[in-house]
């Protein structure tokens, strides 16, 4: 079974929040004590961290949920609840983080950058908080609020300085063997390579890059072939690409038109590719019989023949790129991060399939998060606060009528058509979705 993993699908959840308490001061010697209910704890995070200590994507293949901790509840005499711990989930560098539709949520580029992947539940906001001059003494308090929970799908693309592009057996793996102390599998069949193989090559001036195997490329690549997007995926990082044609071709493929192949499966992929610093290899000088591809390299990783001049004219051109950053890599501060969804704010005003309203967004869904809207002053104390955010501006906006049924979070109202639009007693209280 291969160790390693370079797609999976993640399931983040973020910690509830504790509910707020409703409570009154109850002591000897002091008559109608005041509300003292104290807030509930905020749940915890989800959070991404790049870390150059994982090598793949493995550790979520058999667990793929990660949870945060929740807050804990409010209690009397104004003690707030505990905050949830937050979960840091450690991910290989390179990991991209998709929606499950696609879309590119983040780009875990560098090690230690942080990406929030599920947002804790605020807890809520005990009695004391609601105490007014109208109402000293309210019977009401906030629920905590629910960690938000998704689905993502997690790429990893192998940061390397140079990536080892070639078709099936045309001697990749025998070279990063020879080059560094990477030892993966090797054998005279076509597709031995299954998974990307890195190794560190070190120069005789101690200088160091990190060389990829990926595995071998055929014709369609691009398309899907042979596994070709998961191949294709590990080289859009890379800096230099060291292109090897076989010279012992057992099909008896000329160099030339495999070099033509693979250049054009890495334009049809990702035209960007052909841009990047290139050297040409002929591989397999020791039995080949064919002729390399002008300018192209001869090297034996058997004899050693031609190695220390094809390490040595990748350390150049490795450290070219690396001084004039020409390809436009994502920053390697450990304190950056690419996110590619701004957060949403506000609300907005939906229609659901039974023809409700249903106002969406945060701010209002807590406005009605009360532990008992029955309960007096709760309601008025919502009401005010929902208008104030423009709630009611905005149903009428999206075409509400008089009794009509409007849907916020757990609960339904019936509209009026007048300035107190949702006044009297809410409707139902739904199960969350």
């Amino acid at each position: 079974m291969t160790q390693f993993v370079d797609e999976c699908g993640l399931n983040v959840r973020g910690g509830d929040g504790g509910a707020g308490c409703v409570s009154f001061r109850r002591e000897a010697h002091v008559a109608k004590g005041g509300p003292d209910g104290g807030d509930g704890g905020d749940g915890g995070s989800v959070w991404l961290a790049a870390d150059h200590n994982a090598a793949s994507l493995i550790a979520f293949k058999d667990h793929p949920h990660r949870r945060a901790g929740n807050g804990s509840h409010g209690q009397g005499k104004r003690r707030h609840g505990a905050s949830g711990d937050d979960a840091v989930v450690q991910v290989p560098v390179g990991t991209t983080v998709r929606a499950q539709d696609g879309e590119v949520l983040a780009d875990l580029a560098a090690d230690g950058v942080r990406w929030l992947a599920a947002a804790g539940g605020q807890g809520g906001m005990g009695n004391t908080r609601f105490s007014t001059q109208q109402n000293r003494a309210p019977a009401f308090a906030e629920q905590g609020e629910a960690g938000e929970q998704r689905w993502l799908k997690l790429e990893l693309k192998l940061l390397a300085d140079v990536a080892l592009i070639g078709f099936p057996n045309a001697g990749k793996s025998t070279l990063i063997s020879r080059i560094s102390a990477a030892r993966p599998k090797i054998a005279d069949y076509p597709f031995t390579t299954l998974e990307p193989n890195l190794g560190v090559v070190r120069t005789g001036d101690d200088f160091e890059m990190v060389v990829a195997d990926i595995p071998g490329l055929i014709a369609g690549a691009s398309d899907g072939r042979g596994l070709g997007h998961r191949f294709l995926r590990h080289t859009e990082r890379a800096r230099v690409m060291v292109v090897m044609v076989d010279l012992a071709s057992v099909e008896e493929v000329p160099p030339a038109e495999q070099q033509r192949v693979l250049l054009d499966e890495l334009g049809a992929y990702r035209p960007e590719l052909l841009d990047r610093p290139r050297i040409l290899v002929g591989s397999k000088a020791d039995a080949g019989h064919l002729d390399p591809p002008p300018g192209a390299l001869r090297v034996s990783a058997v004899t050693g023949a031609g190695i220390t001049e094809l390490t040595r004219a990748m350390a150049d051109a490795v450290r070219e790129a690396r001084a004039y950053d020409s390809l436009g890599l994502p920053a390697t501060r450990s304190d950056e991060v690419v996110i590619h969804r701004p957060v949403p704010e506000g609300f907005r005003v939906e229609r659901s399939d039974d023809g409700a309203y249903v106002v969406v967004g945060r701010a209002a869904e807590r406005t009605v998060a009360l532990s008992d809207l029955n309960a007096p002053g709760a309601w008025e104390f919502a009401r005010r606060r929902l208008e104030r955010l423009g709630v009611n501006r905005a149903l009428a906006r999206a075409g509400i009528k008089s009794g009509d049924t409007a849907r916020i979070g757990a609960f339904e109202f019936e509209y009026h058509d007048d300035d107190e639009y949702l006044s009297g007693e809410y409707l139902s209280e739904e199960a969350s979705p």
